[in-house]
């Protein structure tokens, strides 16, 4: 069973000319990208996430401003993680149970191993401690 994890893009260039970053399947993102989508203008004091996955696998990027991302293993196992840096993104398996709070001004790109399945989300928390502490 994976655990949540940062994972450190290349930061290519200098600050005379910018910089790019690279995220590729079969590199540094473990699974092959089915979904991307993107948050941004998300209130402070909203606390976004608030589930887990049966079967998807993401990777969150903020890619402006910061991202308060907390995760939860069935075994009780609790890891924040902050992202501020454009080049940093989260592994999240799909046995984690995770939020999201955000600075107003931060932008969230997720990298998803499915596309969107509503059956796939966990969205009550006695759920997700049923299914997943079985495992």
């Amino acid at each position: 069973m994976q655990k949540p994890h940062l994972i450190e893009f290349p930061k290519l260039g200098a600050s005379d000319i910018g910089y790019i970053s690279v995220g590729e399947a079969n590199g540094l993102i473990p699974f092959p990208i089915e979904r991307t989508f993107w948050t941004y203008f998300t209130p402070e004091s909203i606390v976004r996430g608030r589930h887990a996955h049966h079967a998807t696998e993401q990777v969150l990027v903020a890619v402006a401003g910061r991202i308060i991302v907390t995760t939860e293993m069935p075994d009780g196992e609790v890891q924040t993680f902050v992202l501020e840096s454009p080049h940093v993104g989260v592994y999240v398996p799909p046995n984690a149970w995770h939020t999201m709070q955000y600075s107003h001004t931060a932008v969230q790109v997720v990298f998803a191993s499915t596309s969107y399945q509503e059956q796939d989300y966990i969205r009550q928390y006695e759920d997700f401690k049923r299914i997943w502490g079985n495992k």
